[in-house]
């Protein structure tokens, strides 16, 4: 009795010390262990911002869908009572979420063995979620009536998220961008302002048991903070419209891809931004990597003849000619090392100044150019400085993703050449943007207006945030801007004008075109040729500007005015339409194109 009372006593006073150790010298640890596996943190996505034109129709969108994630603790052989649990969770979940069977495994066996959190698959839709949810019940109710079956889904949990949806295709992709893996802005305007359109997630934490929620036990929640609506200053009509001309006429031309532009040119607000070839965001993987951009704003080209009307704005504003000055054109000009010609052959042209841009002529533009100063180089800076104000050789201000600032060198920097090709429109480059721009502050009186994409954002508290203003130039004197004005419609009205194609019966239109040898970026050599129209309307009272350009068409036509000025017609035409802008009603000016000697 005495041994066995020492036994029991022993025994007793092993318990003691055990209870000792547990609740008073590592209750500490043991109650650390016992909240991490009892408690779940997940976090709640914001839902992310919209995107809308200037009219609130949607461009870009998210929906309801869920990130499937998996807690690996809950996968461990200790936890199933099997070696192989997160083999088992990898071949139920493979064929529902279309990934890898191996790389699920080794998501559901980290090498970190304290993980409490795995992303299985982003964004899946709610039906995904539903398989998953219906095989995971499925499993439990097999386990609680056979104990040598594991529920190898109990580990298994979703978080809401969104998917983000295009509703209108590839309609302005280049402008709109793409959300990536991981819901981040990808490009365009999702990038660009990814931080508002985010939002700030939140957290909810849960007690678990078992994989599922104990309902008797509270939870915290911080709530997430959705991003902020953004409205485009597009219009998805005239997008629609902009879009499907390119398209077709690049399609017809075989060319390697087209741009349209069409601005606001009293507030500098884009209207149309469009490219082709373009992309579907709803379905990247089976999008063209060149065509994943903007090619309006990150393609840099020598402009051409559309570039003259910068070069007859700083001849007319320094006074050294008018519209009606004479020009004697010869058929060859000897400048520098080379020797310049039109685009067509032809006798001596007596040609008024307004002629010289209505009939596009290469030399004359030489020889205007050359009364800015009283030597080569000085006339070289005066219209540097020109072309600097026209923002030429500088962002635009749209702060968009991989935009070019083009190229323009310092003038004692240019070469032989280059003091008679830049006047008409070689030996620079630009984007198209900056063409476009150039147009509408002549049509604007000549001051610039920074163009703009964003009207403004919406937050979560339903307050609407306009845009900064953008800012103003004065680039050259309301004169000027109206005589270069009347010298564009010229071009289009007059039967000796490059222009005739972009004619709009009941309106005056002003317009240039631009045919330009282009640099193949493949070589860097000059093969194929940029194909361009500019202008606005009404021209006696400018609402609207067009720009158009084609890169290196390559079937039929590769002239401006015959491949970009029909485009030019038609996409303002609607523009006109859409935004009920009525012709003036006032008669042309009809300026004289050449002279008798």
């Amino acid at each position: 009795m005495r041994l066995v009372s020492l036994g029991l006593t022993l025994v007793l006073l092993a318990f003691v010390v055990r209870l000792l150790q547990v609740q008073a010298v590592d209750a500490s640890a043991y109650a650390a262990r016992a909240e991490q596996n009892r408690y779940v943190v997940h976090t709640l996505a914001a839902a992310r911002g919209g995107i809308t034109d200037r009219n609130g129709v949607a461009l870009a969108i998210s929906e309801d869908a869920y990130d499937i994630t998996a807690d690996p603790t809950m996968f461990t052989a200790e936890r199933l009572k099997t070696g192989d649990g997160p083999e088992q969770a990898a071949a139920l979940l493979a064929p529902i979420l279309g990934q890898d069977r191996a790389a699920l495994v080794r998501k559901l066996r980290p090498v970190n063995r304290n993980s409490r959190y795995t992303r299985l698959a982003a964004r899946q839709t709610p039906q995904v979620w539903k398989q998953i949810k219906d095989l995971k019940a499925a499993l439990a109710k097999k386990a609680e009536t056979d104990r040598h079956t594991a529920n190898v889904l109990a580990g298994v949990f979703a978080d809401p998220s969104s998917q983000r949806v295009y509703p209108n295709g590839d309609l302005a992709a280049g402008i709109l961008g793409w959300v990536n893996a991981d819901g981040r802005g990808g490009g365009g305007v999702e990038q660009e302002l990814d931080k508002q359109l985010t939002g700030k997630d939140g957290e909810v934490r849960y007690a678990q048991s078992g994989g599922r929620q104990v309902p008797t036990v509270g939870s915290t929640q911080t709530p997430a903070v959705p991003g902020s609506d953004v409205e485009l200053t597009i219009d998805r009509d005239i997008q629609w419209a902009a879009q499907n001309a390119i398209t077709e006429q690049v399609r017809k031309s075989r060319a390697d891809r087209g741009y349209v532009i069409v601005q606001d040119t009293r507030t500098g607000q884009i209207l149309a931004m469009a490219n082709s070839p373009g992309f579907d965001p709803n379905d990247l993987s089976k999008a063209d990597g060149d065509a994943m951009g903007n090619a309006a704003l990150q393609d840099a080209y020598e402009p051409g003849s559309t570039a003259k009307v910068m070069s007859m704005a700083a001849v007319l504003e320094q006074k050294v000619a008018t519209p009606l000055t004479h020009v004697v054109v010869p058929n060859r000009l000897h400048r520098g090392d080379r020797l310049f010609q039109d685009d067509i052959d032809h006798a001596t042209w007596y040609l008024t100044l307004n002629g010289v841009l209505a009939k596009s002529s290469n030399i004359g533009t030489i020889l205007a150019t050359g009364e800015l100063g009283r030597s080569q180089p000085e006339a070289n800076r005066v219209l540097h400085s020109y072309l600097h104000r026209f923002g030429i050789g500088d962002y635009t201000g749209l702060d968009f993703p991989g935009e070019t600032r083009g190229i323009l060198a310092p003038p004692q920097k240019w070469s032989t050449s280059q003091q008679y090709t830049i006047p008409f429109g070689q030996g620079f480059s630009i984007n198209a943007m900056q063409a476009a721009s150039v147009y509408s502050t002549i049509a604007n009186g000549g001051v610039r207006v920074e163009p703009s994409l964003v009207r403004g954002t919406k937050g979560a508290d339903g307050r609407f945030t306009p845009a900064r203003k953008p800012a103003k130039t004065r680039v050259v004197s309301e004169k000027t801007a109206k005589a270069v004005a009347q010298m564009l419609e010229s071009v289009v009205d007059d039967e000796q004008g490059t222009g005739i194609k972009a004619r709009i019966p009941g309106y005056r239109v002003a317009g240039k075109t631009g045919t330009a040898n282009r640099v193949d970026p493949a070589t860097g050599r000059y093969r194929g040729y940029t194909s361009s129209f500019a202008g606005f309307a009404p021209a006696d009272n400018p609402r609207v500007t067009v720009y158009c350009a084609i890169q290196n068409a390559t079937a039929g036509s590769y002239f401006g005015g015959q491949i970009c000025g029909p485009i030019y017609k038609q996409v303002m035409e609607f523009a006109l339409k859409t935004l009920q802008i009525p012709p003036t009603g006032a008669q042309p000016a009809n300026l004289p194109v050449d002279y008798k000697p």
